[in-house]
This record gives C-alpha cells, sequence and structure tokens, in this order.
C-alpha cells in the first residue's frame, strides 16, 4: 500500500485534516481515504481527521487501493521513460499515438503505460494521465502513479505552475528575436474538432523564441501561459506562420506527414522529493530530417 509520513513541527494546536491538506490531500482523496479502505494515523494509531494535532505528532496516511482502469485494455508496445520514481511517470509520445484510448485509437499511450505497469508487477495498476498531446504532436506527458499524485499535479495545471515548452517547425521566416501572442481560442462553428481565434473565445498567451532559422521555414522554442485545445497551432496560424505538415490548420502543406510540433520539456514542483523535476525530450527524428532538409 501507498503511504505517506509527516511531522508537525508547529507550536499551535491543527486539526490532521488541515495538516495533511496542506501536502496536497484533497477532500474527495480524504473521502477516499475514510470510505475505501486507507487510514489515517496519529502517533501510529487511527485518528479522525478532526483532531488535534500537537508539536511533534506524526501523521501516516495510508491509500485506499485504486481499482484499475477495467475498460482499458493492454499494449505491450514499449514506452520511451524518461523519468519515474515511486510517485510519477513521464514519457516521451512518438507522434501517431493518441494519449488516450477511443473507439478508433485502441493502442493509445495509456494503453502502452497499463502494458508497462501489468509487465513491471506494480500493485496499483490505475492509470491517471496527467498532461495530454494531440496524436500528432510527439513528445513528454506525465502520468501520477496515484490519485495522490494525480491531485497534486491537478492543482499545478490549474494554477499553471507546470511549464510546458515545445519545439515547432512553422512556415515563413520569422526575424524577430522574442513574441507574445494574445488572442481569444474558441471552437469553430463548422467543426466538432477545429478550433479559431475568435472574440467570443478564451483568452489565450503564448511565447515564443526562433531557435534556427532556414529559408522558408523558423524553428521556434515555444512556451504555453494557457492550456487552449489546439493553441500553438491555431495562434501560429493566425498570425500568418502556420504549422508545416499541419493537416487542420495548413491544409496546403505537405511537406510532412504529421503538424511539427514536439513537447520538448516539462517542469513541475514534486512534493514528495521537494523539489522541482525537469524532463527533456530531444527532437525526434522526422523533425530533425525536416531542418536538415531545408538548412540554407
Amino acid at each position: 500500500m501507498t503511504e505517506f509520513t509527516w511531522k508537525y513541527t508547529g507550536q499551535a494546536p491543527i486539526k490532521v485534516r488541515t495538516f495533511i491538506m496542506s501536502y496536497g490531500i484533497t477532500r474527495t482523496l480524504l473521502k477516499k481515504i475514510k470510505y475505501h479502505g486507507g487510514q489515517t494515523l496519529v502517533n501510529g494509531e487511527a485518528a479522525l481527521v478532526n483532531r488535534k494535532l500537537q508539536t511533534g505528532d506524526t501523521v501516516k496516511v495510508v491509500l485506499p487501493p485504486e481499482p484499475e482502469n477495467d475498460h482499458v485494455s493492454v499494449s505491450n508496445v514499449p514506452i520511451e521513460i524518461v523519468h519515474e520514481d515511486d510517485n510519477f511517470l513521464v514519457v516521451n509520445k512518438p507522434y501517431g499515438v493518441a494519449s488516450v484510448p477511443a473507439h478508433n485509437h485502441v493502442d493509445s499511450l495509456v494503453n502502452r503505460v497499463k502494458g508497462y505497469y501489468q509487465r513491471q508487477g506494480y500493485a496499483n495498476q490505475k492509470i491517471h494521465i496527467v498532461t495530454r498531446l494531440d496524436k500528432d504532436t510527439s513528445g513528454l506527458v506525465i502520468f501520477a502513479k496515484h490519485h495522490f499524485a494525480h491531485s497534486v499535479l491537478d492543482k499545478q495545471l490549474k494554477d499553471r505552475t507546470i511549464q510546458k515548452t515545445y519545439l515547432a517547425i512553422v512556415a515563413g521566416r520569422i526575424s524577430t528575436s522574442h513574441f507574445e501572442i494574445y488572442l481569444p481560442i474558441g471552437r469553430a462553428n463548422d467543426s466538432f474538432v477545429k478550433r479559431q481565434v475568435i472574440e467570443s473565445g478564451k483568452m489565450s498567451v503564448t511565447e515564443a523564441w526562433p531557435v534556427c532559422r532556414l529559408a522558408k521555414q523558423t524553428l521556434l522554442r515555444v512556451r504555453l501561459h494557457t492550456g487552449r485545445t489546439h493553441q500553438i497551432r491555431v495562434h501560429m496560424a493566425a498570425v500568418g506562420h502556420p504549422l508545416i505538415g499541419d493537416w487542420l490548420y495548413n491544409q496546403d502543406d505537405h511537406s510532412m506527414t504529421r503538424q511539427a510540433l514536439h513537447c520538448a520539456e516539462l517542469t513541475f514542483y514534486d512534493p514528495f522529493a521537494g523539489r522541482s523535476l525537469h524532463c527533456q525530450a530531444a527532437l525526434p527524428e522526422d523533425m530533425q530530417w525536416y531542418l536538415n532538409l531545408h538548412k540554407l
């Protein structure tokens, strides 16, 4: 079973609930601990969460067992692991693979991670995907290994403290050294999938720096400050520099078989280790091949 132990060093009495929620335990998880086989202990004895802690008390939280995702089938295609510990798994997703299963994607990254968990014999085989990428975007995806880790990262996503940096090849030679795009994004009226810059949409912020200039294209380093669907693809198309190979927003370009977009860096805070985690994934072969082919 997964368990966590903390020592209370404060001076004033404090409720167990308040203390453990300060570490990221949510109300939802508290209910699961109480009703689904978890435990909260103070100095080794079972305790209610409204008990008052005194200086020096030790609190242990035992997470309840998690039922696996029964509807998720197993894929034994190997995954490329960038980082793994007891709480988090970061995987480099290849393009052409959906992040989550759907009726037309039965070999998604989630299926592959489930297969990996089974081969490793992990006690907890519930799959918690935290960040996602479009099917034809490659790069880093975070998985949490239990409900607590998922709750912690969900809050970081909402607080926008998870930093994601992408590499994108766009049409046109961009001369400026840095730019920001502030444009609202909403669903396109004529498509369930497509998004567009629209006044009624949600304000979205994209920041970018040219890394390499080709004759008629530019490799950009892109950072998202909001997390809208297709944000980089929509914003770059809106300013006249659509992504190379983007079948949805750059339909006349067929020089790559997918949009030239790769999640290259991820930084998030690991509260269990008390430090930031920084992960990197090198530019994939197809994007590197395109750069080499079009170098000046």
